[in-house]
């Protein structure tokens, strides 16, 4: 399947086919005239790769663990165990978005004409 097909049956851009390709995630055949030639099975694979990121994984983990995403019937138990760490990844990022939060949200208690960097127990001084 030339780029054309594969981008209309994705819905992806060439230029993001071109770029899967250059980082190693997509592999095509040149055909004879220098058209690049995919395999039919790019379809499900870009497919895969697409709803990893949808699901937060970077293309860096996707590389890392794309033998997991070749064959996912075969390695359910290993794909349960990165979408595990993943979510245990963003539980960790949420529970310190909300201590920062509630940080802020001290600062901002504190009366107008206070410094909301100041702390009361600072010794920092701005000659520093």
């Amino acid at each position: 399947m030339q780029i054309g097909e594969l981008a209309a049956a994705t819905s992806l851009s060439r230029d993001t086919l071109r770029f899967y390709e250059a980082r190693g995630l997509l592999t095509a055949r040149r055909r004879g005239n220098g058209y690049r030639d995919y395999p039919p099975e790019a379809v499900e694979w870009l497919c895969y790769l697409r709803t990893a990121q949808s699901l937060g994984f970077t293309l860096a983990e996707i590389e890392a663990g794309m033998p997991l995403l070749q064959d996912p019937a075969t390695s359910g138990a290993e794909l349960r165990a990165a979408l595990e760490r993943k979510l245990a990844d963003i539980d960790a990022r949420i529970a310190g978005l909300t201590e920062l939060r509630a940080g802020l949200a001290q600062r901002l208690a504190e009366p107008l004409d206070a410094c909301p960097l100041r702390t009361p127990t600072s010794s920092f001084s701005a000659a520093a």
